[in-house]
């Protein structure tokens, strides 16, 4: 992958993180149910990693992944500022 490639996917996951967390905001706004921990991660996983799930399926090629390092950076900051936002609404 080109150096332009990988930028264009590393700008591509800040988004669809952007978007998980904002999806996760509204549905706190308007009263929808707050999701879970796995569901949140699962989003994050899903919008960022390209992961169907991340249940077990038991299976080698359904259970481990090629991940760039760019996207895995990109998990760990929605993760991040998933739990930020999570903390601030605590308050």
């Amino acid at each position: 992958m080109t150096l332009l490639g990988a930028r264009t996917e590393a700008c591509m996951a800040k988004r669809a993180t952007r978007r998980t967390t904002m999806q996760t905001t509204n549905k706190r706004r308007t009263g929808r149910k707050e999701p879970t921990v796995d569901e949140l991660l699962a989003a994050i996983a899903k919008a960022t990693l390209h992961i169907d799930t991340l249940e077990t399926r038991k299976s080698d090629s359904l259970d481990f992944h090629d991940v760039a390092v760019w996207s895995v950076k990109a998990a760990l900051e929605a993760a991040y500022r998933a739990g930020l936002a999570a903390a601030k609404e605590e308050r």
